[in-house]
């Protein structure tokens, strides 16, 4: 088709490009401004939003009786929110959890899940209402307080925007990741965050550290104690981005016979207790936690984990800083204070700004409630001035009723009254007569005239809307009486010493095995070489080495880096084991060339080039999964050797069948590096290295097996870095000590 008839059939020509990117433009733009951020004003994204509004026209105030949540749901999903029902339910669960909101907007009855993880009941089963939080979000939503717009069929309105008479950005905070951009907003203490509020009102210009001196930092649902600095937390409110060290509460509960044990009875935020216990366990299992000997569940209402102690000579606190290491019972929960403004528009805002914003929307609304409120005082005042402007004429205006074709039109002319006022006493009732009393009028007039003068007062000054936004904040405290208690603590850091978990590990015999496909496990006891091991298919013995479930294993890989395992984290049981790549970071093509329990001496280490050197064994023990680079090797030139020094001479062969014999102290003593040259080759490559004593001669085994002793080595004897002389008869093929 030409362009003429693509034209005719309303096809436009575009690039793919172009137009996959700007769809996903618009996919990215409707996610974050409607979907994953929250608004700075009500702290609610459209789903939370559009739940509480379907529950106000609902009638499901806190005071009254509950509804089934799939009837909320349906709603919910029909008028305002077109998309599954899962997820709107699941957002209204959440908002009935007191576990995950500080303070809940939803109030639940029936299963809601709970701080294992367990899932809410079906939404036919539950039944939900509105908290007073949520009402006070709500307040005065009638009034013209906010703007609506059309519902996504066109067919009803919702609200951009909830009063919000309530912080709840802030209070209940706030999570969600959109595209390109996330928010991650705590929830807070409303005591402090409503004294910070007051002081900004008093204090508009007030300095991000004076805010933060109210607001001392997040105060979690789920309790806990809050050990990040205090100037870290200043300076992660000044920048609207940071984080937060967050530990469990526990104390020390004294049993019996003079023993105690740790009982946790507040866990972090967000935290899973059944998958936090799994952790404990699986770290018990794999003996990375030697220093206990029972965890266990109590919990009632209330949270109760028991950790018992191998020993009660352990200080708990000792006990307790190794778990908040290796477990979640401490977590680190960030702050992104990234939220939509009043203009729609997405940023990360500070603490002051965002609370500053929240009182900028609260001014608002009071100017809205109070021109709303101002119109409806006219309305009520010019009806009232028709009612006492006839109010002595009632037979004439009852004549005029009864007589007259368009009594409207001669109720208007007679009086010299308007339309509103004619159409008022037209609409009266007959019942309405009796109570029109000029003295109860005319006080009804003077109440409204008055309050008439104190909204214009307000609407004209902004110092005077200041000081009711002031008293109405002060007033909130009022509705947290029983909640309004900080939960989190807020603690420095206790100084503790580390201490060596390996004091609890029971010392017994054990094989370490490692597969030629690098599969590794640990036995129990020293196997000898009768014993038949399996190994996968296709696989085979490389090492076996005895150790100690104490000991610290050693392996050195062909890349030239030392790794350090203790022996117990190494799998166990009858199996094949597991991958050693999992035990340390071992990338595929990487061999391991010796494994051995780290002793306390010297090693030998060489590479295929024949470059060599001796290192203290001190210096080879690795911190971390990656290992520690000790000798360096590039390209094709791999390690090849590593021997422990086991004697005063060291013999050194190559493939090519020569031998060198030296001084161990030709060697030089290095931490890292290349190394010196051992033996000189022209076109082979370093075989193997050992060591012995001098006076009792070099053996190796004999092609036939039998052991051979040679001490007459002046063939062979030569400088460090020589090329050798051919090997003796019978000595093995490849070249082996």
């Amino acid at each position: 088709m030409d362009n003429k008839e693509l034209q005719k059939e309303n096809i436009d020509l575009t690039s793919f490009s172009k137009a996959i990117s700007e769809r996903y433009l618009s996919y990215a733009l409707s996610t974050i401004t409607s979907r994953s951020l929250p608004d700075v004003r009500d702290g609610l994204k459209p789903v939370h939003r559009r739940v509480l509004y379907a529950m106000m026209q609902l009638k499901l105030n806190h005071n009254l009786s509950f509804k089934k949540s799939a009837r909320v749901v349906g709603d919910v999903m029909g008028k305002f929110h077109p998309h599954g029902d899962a997820a709107i339910y699941d957002s209204m669960v959440r908002m009935a959890q007191e576990f995950a909101l500080r303070y809940p907007l939803v109030d639940g009855q029936g299963n809601f899940g709970n701080i294992d993880g367990d899932n809410a009941a079906a939404m036919r089963y539950t039944e939900a209402r509105m908290t007073n939080v949520a009402e006070l979000l709500l307040s005065e939503i009638d009034k013209d307080t906010v703007d609506f717009r059309v519902t996504y069929d066109d067919e009803g309105q919702e609200p951009v925007v909830l009063p919000s008479a309530f912080p709840n950005l802030l209070a209940n905070g706030s999570q969600g990741i959109a595209v390109g951009m996330a928010t991650s907003i705590p929830p807070h203490n409303i005591y402090e965050l409503i004294d910070a509020l007051l002081h900004l009102i008093k204090f508009p210009n007030a300095t991000d550290q004076t805010i933060s001196n109210y607001v001392k930092g997040p105060d979690f649902p789920t309790g806990g104690v809050l050990v990040e600095p205090i100037e870290s937390i200043h300076d992660s409110y000044k920048n609207g981005k940071g984080g937060f060290r967050l530990r469990a509460k526990w104390f020390v509960e004294k049993i019996k016979g003079g023993q105690w044990q740790i009982i946790v009875n507040e866990i972090p935020y967000q935290i899973q207790k059944s998958r936090l216990l799994e952790k404990i366990a699986e770290l018990m299992e794999n003996k990375s936690l030697p220093m206990l000997s029972d965890v266990r569940d109590e919990s009632a209402e209330n949270i109760r984990l028991v950790i018992e102690p191998k020993s009660r000579n352990l200080l708990p606190e000792m006990v307790m800083e190794t778990l908040f290491k290796k477990t979640d019972l401490e977590t680190r929960v960030s702050l992104n204070l990234n939220v939509i403004d009043d203009k729609n528009v997405p940023g990360v805002k500070s603490l002051k700004d965002a609370l500053k914003s929240w009182l900028d929307h609260r001014q608002i609304i009071l100017q809205r409630k109070s021109q709303y409120r101002l119109s409806q005082i006219e309305k009520r005042i010019n009806i009232l001035n028709g009612y006492i402007t006839v109010y002595l004429n009632l037979d004439k205006v009852i004549e005029i009723i009864r007589e007259e074709d368009k009594p409207k039109e001669v109720l208007i002319s007679f009086f010299s009254i308007n339309e509103i006022q004619a159409n008022a006493i037209l609409d009266m009732r007959l019942r309405s007569l009796r109570k029109l009393e000029e003295i109860e009028l005319k006080k009804e007039l003077n109440d409204l005239q008055n309050e008439l003068n104190e909204i214009k007062k307000i609407l004209n000054s902004q110092e005077d809307q200041w000081k009711q936004i002031y008293k109405d904040i002060k007033g909130l405290k009022k509705e947290f009486v029983d909640i309004g208690n900080r939960r989190t603590l807020i603690q420095e850091l206790p100084k503790v010493e580390d201490f060596d978990e390996d004091q609890f590990i029971v010392k017994e015999p054990i094989t370490i095995i490692l597969s030629q496909q690098g599969w590794v496990r640990s036995q129990k006891t020293h196997l000898g070489d009768d014993v038949e091991l399996k190994y996968r298919e296709g696989d085979q013995e490389k090492f076996k080495v005895h150790a100690s479930s104490t000991d610290k294993i050693i392996f050195f890989a062909d890349n030239g880096r030392f790794f350090s395992v203790s022996a117990n984290k190494l799998p166990s049981g009858r199996g094949f084991g597991e991958p050693i790549s999992l035990t340390i970071d071992l990338k595929a093509d990487v061999k391991i060339i010796a494994c051995f329990p780290l002793f306390k001496g010297y090693l030998i280490v060489a590479s295929d080039k024949g470059h060599g050197f001796k290192i203290n064994t001190d210096n080879i023990i690795a911190q971390t999964k990656s290992g520690k680079q000790i000798i360096n090797v590039k390209g094709d030139n791999k390690a090849k050797v590593c021997r422990k020094i086991d004697g005063d001479t060291i013999a050194v062969v190559g493939n090519n069948r020569k031998l060198i014999v030296y001084s161990v102290e030709d060697v030089p003593e290095l931490t890292k590096g290349k190394g010196v040259i051992l033996q000189r080759y022209k076109d082979g490559t370093l075989s193997d290295i050992t060591t012995f004593n001098k006076d009792d001669g070099i053996s190796w085994k004999m092609i036939g097996g039998r052991q051979r002793t040679e001490k007459d080595l002046l063939t062979w004897q030569g400088k460090r870095g020589g090329a050798g002389k051919m090997v003796p008869n019978g000595f093995p093929r490849p070249p082996l000590f």
